[in-house]
């Protein structure tokens, strides 16, 4: 019996690396390498240099006289830069070597590599020098989920010194240019390197991607030789955080960093910049994750949640396809560039997402609070009542002023919300939910879109469209307590399934409910007091699904492990029910929580870790398929130091309320020139005071 192709994106990712071995990872933009510690890239793992779900480089090994070298150090300083220092195998009955190795390796549309032989010896060595290159060309999917094949590469050589690798069928290729006049093969380069006592031998290789036959030029940020990258424009340009909580620093400082190789240009308007989502696998335009990603950066750079709004509104969906679920008005899930994408997802965009479109309606108006050019707002009000109107006509299946989903047909996602696993919704006693399912947060992002388009319509005199979106905003947050709130279990149900009943888990969805505001003081007061106990609070942040459901498991994806962008929108929930008892202390220690977790990851949060107790593990469990960097973990510390500020802008009214929860043990916070509508503002605050608060003439701060 034949089978039909897999859902889309349903193969759990390969280990990068065998077992108990280490691996780097490079990303900037669009472009990522992912390889072993020693730098190679190996032959039949998902390693590889990748250029727009590409891999365009499948091996990348040095061999010195025909072995490996041995690995000394690694660094990474940066997301899109390594230097791995590594050592020549000592000769034969000698303990020590005399030939020190340096690879210096930066990514930017293409690779560039310099490799340095330092002779420390006291007498001339000689070495041949091999880098053994192949490309196969496989589509990001197929390497993701171990389904990469021998390739489709070939090569031709040019004398000396270059390199041509291409795809059979002519959409992707590689041109490799090395200095050093090296003697090239289908295998790769090779140099003869002679190399005098305490003298050093460099070669330079440049990898420049080919698509559909026209080269694309790399940047690698200026970087060159031994030079170090220097600050891009964006990270001089961002607001400055300060603060004398050194952990805290580190973690901001290398979530910055890590946001910066993220940044992406629209394909539609290079202008526009958003983020993607994570590497390895997720390189590309999320709606989901870039959308939340944005709202979370806000008090670094408003830049961001109008590029990512303007780059979505383009891709809006504009008809009915079943196989890539796009309907009209609705946002994407995600869009892909890969030479396979239409086979794995139907197209190059995907819109099997039920999240998306209301995050999207509402970004826009928390992006105008923010002091987003009226102009530009203005342009995105045709998009967001498109999206309005989607919620109504398609995101509501079935008239109950919720919204559900249920994928079009078997090769979409089964899970639609952002626990997209296949098992990610499932009842106290782990049985899968059946759908069309309706989600708990999702209805909170629902409410929060029409509040937004009621606040817009307002201020741009359609009061018609604003009453109607308000009485829309009131009544289901009147339904939502009467459908979803579980009185005798004193929390929020995950979901309502296709029959309308309560899906009882307790989850951190839950907690993105309070995020939204969809909930009462009273239901609130009794979930924080649920949330508060041990069985949801792992020590290092808020896990996914409570240690008393049927489904937990702490070393799953979705039930039972943390996500510390979760954790940072349950945090950003707590503070917005400061007032409720618990709430501040609880926020408080999952806050305390995950910035331990992120200083045990070496100050990067991964996208997610297992949910074991920190009590039982000093330092928190890897999840060994987690993206890292990845967009909303990096983000996250930012919006957990927006709600222990308190800071609410609304740069339209001139106003700019600051109302502090900072824990005791951070000190004294500073936000130095955070711009609000073309200002530069400067805000001081130390636990429960804001301490100063500089903003320009006619403007008022609140408290």
């Amino acid at each position: 019996m034949t089978t039909g192709p897999a859902p889309f994106n349903a193969g759990e990712p390969v280990p990068l690396a065998p077992p108990g071995r280490d691996y780097v990872t490079m990303v900037e933009g669009t472009t990522f390498c992912i390889c072993a510690a020693s730098g190679d890239i190996e032959p039949g793992t998902p390693q590889g240099l990748f250029f727009r779900d590409s891999r365009i480089i499948s091996r990348w090994q040095l061999r010195l006289d025909g072995l490996p070298a041995q690995g000394l150090s690694v660094a990474n300083p940066d997301a899109y830069q390594a230097r791995f220092v590594l050592r020549r195998a000592p000769a034969a009955g000698l303990a020590d070597s005399t030939l020190l190795v340096v690879r210096r390796r930066v990514v930017g549309d293409g690779m560039k590599e310099i490799i340095t032989l330092r002779n420390v010896g006291r007498e001339t060595t000689v070495v041949k020098v091999e880098l053994q290159i192949a490309a196969d060309f496989a589509d990001l999917f197929a390497v993701k989920e171990g389904r990469a094949g021998a390739g489709e590469g070939y090569s031709s050589s040019a004398p000396g010194t270059e390199l041509i690798f291409s795809r059979s069928d002519g959409q992707r290729g590689i041109f490799i240019h090395a200095t050093r006049e090296p003697v090239s093969s289908p295998a790769g380069l090779l140099w003869e390197a002679i190399i005098g006592p305490r003298e050093e031998w460099e070669a330079e290789i440049i990898t420049q991607a080919v698509v559909t036959g026209r080269p694309v030029q790399p940047r690698f940020r200026g970087w060159g030789g031994r030079a170090a990258i220097g600050k891009s424009p964006w990270l001089t340009g961002v607001t400055s955080v300060k603060t004398h909580h050194a952990g805290l620093g580190q973690v901001l400082r290398q979530s910055l960093h890590d946001l910066d190789a993220l940044r992406m240009e629209s394909a539609a308007d290079p202008r526009r910049v958003f983020m993607a989502a994570g590497a390895p696998w997720f390189m590309t335009l999320f709606g989901r994750d870039s959308l939340l990603t944005a709202w979370m950066l806000l008090p670094l750079d408003t830049g961001i949640a109008l590029g990512t709004l303007h780059t979505l509104a383009s891709l809006q969906g504009t008809q009915i396809d079943p196989q890539t679920e796009q309907e009209p008005g609705r946002i994407l899930h995600e869009s892909r560039l890969g030479p396979d994408s239409v086979s794995a997802i139907g197209g190059h965009n995907y819109y099997g997402t039920v999240d998306a479109t209301p995050l999207f309606v509402a970004l826009i108006a928390e992006a105008w609070r923010w002091g987003a050019p009226e102009a530009e707002i203005k342009e995105l009000l045709p998009a967001m009542d498109k999206a309005l109107s989607w919620m109504e006509q398609f995101g509501d299946r079935d008239g109950d002023g919720f919204l559900e989903y249920q994928r079009a047909t078997d090769r979409g996602l089964a899970n639609q919300g952002w626990k997209d696993s296949w098992d990610g919704v499932t009842d106290s006693s782990g049985r899968l939910a059946d759908t069309p399912i309706a989600l708990a947060e999702v209805q909170g992002y629902a409410y929060l879109a029409w509040l937004a388009r009621a606040e817009l319509a307002a201020h741009f005199g359609d009061t018609s469209t604003a009453e109607r979106c308000t009485v829309k905003a009131a009544a289901l947050r009147k339904r939502f307590a009467d459908a979803f709130w579980l009185p005798e279990d004193g929390y929020v149900a995950l979901a309502l399934d296709g029959h309308k009943r309560p899906v009882d888990s307790l989850t951190s969805n839950a907690a993105q409910c309070l995020w939204s505001g969809i909930l009462s003081d009273e239901h609130a007061a009794r979930l924080i007091a649920r949330l508060s106990a041990s069985d949801m609070d792992s020590g290092f942040g808020l896990r996914t699904l409570s240690e008393e459901m049927g489904a937990y498991n702490p070393m799953s994806y979705h039930n039972g492990s943390v996500w510390p962008h979760d954790t940072a929108i349950a945090v950003a929930g707590l503070m917005r029910y400061a007032h409720v008892p618990g709430a501040v202390e609880l926020a408080h220690r999952l806050a305390q929580g995950l910035l331990r977790a992120g200083l045990a990851f070496g100050a990067r949060l991964p996208e997610l870790f297992c949910g074991f107790p920190s009590d039982s593990f000093e330092s928190p469990v890897p999840y060994p398929t987690s993206c890292s960097p990845q967009a909303w973990a990096s983000a996250a510390p930012f919006m957990v130091l927006r709600a222990f500020l308190g800071l609410d802008p609304h740069v339209p009214q001139r106003t700019v309320k600051v109302t502090p929860h900072l824990p005791h043990e951070w000190g004294a916070v500073t936000l130095d020139r955070l711009t609000l509508g073309g200002n530069r503002v400067r805000i001081t605050a130390c636990a429960g005071q804001a301490q100063a608060v500089e903003l320009p003439p006619g403007w008022v701060a609140e408290s």
